[in-house]
Formats: C-alpha cells, structure tokens, sequence
C-alpha cells in the first residue's frame, strides 16, 4: 500500500495556509481531477479522492490541529480510498456547489449534483462522544462498549419513507428534480422543492417514521481504542453516527478521549513523571528502591549524594505513541525528604552534623541547580 502525501503538498499550500486558500486550493483540484473531465482515467479519480481527504481535515480546524500534532496517525477515519464519488459530493456539496452550478447557473459536467439526473444522498449528521480512560487502557489499548442514542433506519419501512413502497412522478418538476427558470440568455437551475430532487415523491408516508425513513433509537458500538491515544485526541468511527433519511449514508461517532487523573504519575506526551521521596539518609548514602511503572514496578538506583531535582531517566516504561512501536520513558524526579519534627536523639545528631565541615554547602560551578538540571535533561 502506497505511503499516504502529506496533506499540505496534496493541496500544494503552506502549512500557515489560510481557511480561504485551502478552499480555493481544494477548487482548483477538484476541478482539475473532476471525474466529468476524465472520464474513464482512474489516476485523475484517486487524485479527486486524495484531494477531497486533505480538503476534510485541513478544512477542520479540530483536524488540522491533531493532524499537525500526530500526523496521518491522528486521522483514523478519514480514509476516502473506498468512498464513492456520491460519498465526497454529498460531504463537500457547498464546494460542489459553487464550481459546477449545483443551485446557479446552467454549468453541469454531470457527475449528479449539476444536472440533477441522479437520486440525492441524504447524510446522517455525525455524533460526539466523550470516552475517559485511564492511562492503563491508554498504555494497552481498550475494546469498550458503549450505548449511544441516535436516528437509525425504521424497521417498519426499511428506511424507504413509504408506507407501501409506493411513489408517483412528482408534478412540479415533472420527475427531472429540478425547477428550470429562464430568463433572457441566463437559465437558472435549483432543485425541486416538492420532491427534494428525487423526481418521485412517496404516494403514502410511513405511519413511523412520518416518510423520513429514521426513527430515534440506540445502538451498543463496540469500541477498538488503540493504544498511546491522548487527552483531547479525536478518534473517528465511520457510518456509526445519525442514519440518513431514506437510506442514505450514516454519519461518523466521533470520539473525544478524555484521559483520567492518575494518582502516581503525569503525563508529559508519552513520558510518564513520577515523584520519588528519599530520606535524608538515603540521599547521602545511596539506594536502590521499587517505584511504580504501568502494569507493575522498576527498581531504580538513587546513586549516593543524590540532590533534590535529580533526575533519572527509565528507558521504555513510558506510553506507546499511536500506530507506532516507539515507546515514552518513565522519569522519575528525585525529592529529599525533610521531616519537620525530631526526637531529643535525632536533633542530638543533627547538631552533630551541623558541625561536620563534611555536611557544609559547598556549591561549585559544577553543582547545578534544579532549573539547570531540568533544561540540560530536556535539551
């Protein structure tokens, strides 16, 4: 399988491009490619598809930003190598529109939405849901199930609209779906407003569904997470959002990830933070100690005159990126204890130690502070 473009090159736009050059960019492709203009050339098809899938995300701006962020990683979903050429019309129907007279001035290359000649596709709306996981089910990955209420197609009349399956010409654009007004040179083309463009209008609504051919139900989707997703990532799962009226196409369940508060770590990408406690003791002499990782512990060693700030990198026990075998790391930031109350005996020890020239700050050029440390580990 090819490797996909990037979507800026595909468009032939900066990546700062504006909304209004990514749309005249995408005109200028889609009528380049447009199937009406090469009839029969399946290189010109694939490149109008390859157009029309940079065009949906980078004319979103929820999907510009994670395709920015993750690349085509973060896109899952937005895939239109299998759609048909009635899926882009009827998803990108206002850019359409404005190229080839949809709703204007007498242009038509055919292709069903200048000339009318071909029965509309109705486009369900797409669904929003929010999903919280914990970072476990991000670091594996999670199936979920989950009830979502949404129109689906009416079992009564199987999504036709009609009672008894019959329709009759309509007889105000005469079953063309179109209302043809002309005047003078200029012949103005809509679409019929009786019958929606259909030609046909039902002769007996469907008692259920009132002619729509949806009625509002729910549905049990299982979801297939996969693992590294994170916090505001959108996923997208095609043809599980609203049905379409009188069998048209479903829109997406998108999927808005939610990533809940852990009680041991942060999360800074796919690196996990974990703040480790050593005792004064520890600290001086050195350690080796268990600390928390996804799925179990990792033994760490804190070498001796372990300082505040320090910082100990664990290779691999962070979170997988998405659709990728690279791996975060688990940081694990070193913090001296220091209790705030003594027995007699212990601040006897202390004393004692407050006089050894040993225990004594002797910061050199050499010592680094805790900011120096933090910019030099992630420079």
């Amino acid at each position: 399988m090819a490797e996909k473009r990037d979507y800026y090159e595909v468009l032939e736009v900066a990546k700062n491009a504006s909304a209004d050059e990514i749309k005249k960019a995408y005109r200028k492709k889609a009528l380049q490619y447009h199937p009406d203009r090469n009839p029969g050339d399946k290189e010109a098809e694939e490149k109008f598809k390859e157009a029309a899938e940079a065009y949906g995300v980078l004319s979103d701006p929820d999907k510009r930003a994670r395709y920015d962020r993750f690349g085509h990683a973060g896109m899952s979903g937005q895939d239109f190598s299998g759609a048909s050429m009635n899926d882009i019309f009827s998803q990108f129907g206002d850019i359409f529109g404005d190229l080839f007279g949809g709703g204007g001035f007498g242009f038509n290359f055919g292709g069903g939405f200048g000339g009318g000649q071909q029965k509309p596709v109705y486009r369900g709306s797409n669904l929003r849901l929010r999903v919280k996981l914990t970072l476990e089910e991000i670091a594996t990955g999670v199936k979920k199930k989950v009830k979502v209420n949404k129109y689906v197609t009416c079992d009564k009349c199987h999504g036709s609209g009609s009672e008894d399956g019959q329709t009759e010409t309509c007889k105000t654009c005469g079953g063309r779906g179109q209302r043809v007004m002309r005047s003078g040179f200029f012949t103005q083309v809509s679409t019929c407003p009786t019958c929606g463009g259909e030609g046909k209008v039902i002769k007996k609504k469907c008692t259920a569904c009132n002619g729509d051919g949806i009625v509002k139900g729910e549905e049990v989707i299982e979801l297939d997470i996969p693992a590294g997703v994170a916090n505001g990532m959108q996923l997208s799962v095609r043809g599980k959002g609203n049905a379409g009226a009188r069998n048209g196409i479903a829109g997406d369940l998108l999927i808005l990830i939610e990533e809940a508060e852990h009680k041991d770590f942060e999360r800074d990408d796919n690196d996990l933070i974990y703040n480790l406690f050593v005792s004064f003791p520890q600290a001086v002499l050195g350690c080796s100690l268990d600390v928390p990782c996804i799925g179990g512990t990792v033994n760490v060693k804190i070498p001796a005159g372990a300082q505040s700030g320090d910082i100990i990198r664990v290779k691999g026990k962070g979170l997988p990126e998405v659709n990728s075998r690279r791996t975060g790391d688990l940081i694990v930031n070193v913090n001296v204890w220091t209790p705030k109350k003594l027995s007699k005996e212990e601040e006897k020890i202390m004393q004692d130690l407050l006089e050894s020239d040993n225990f004594k700050p002797k910061p050199g050029s050499h010592e680094k502070g805790v900011f120096d440390k933090i910019r030099d580990f992630f420079s």
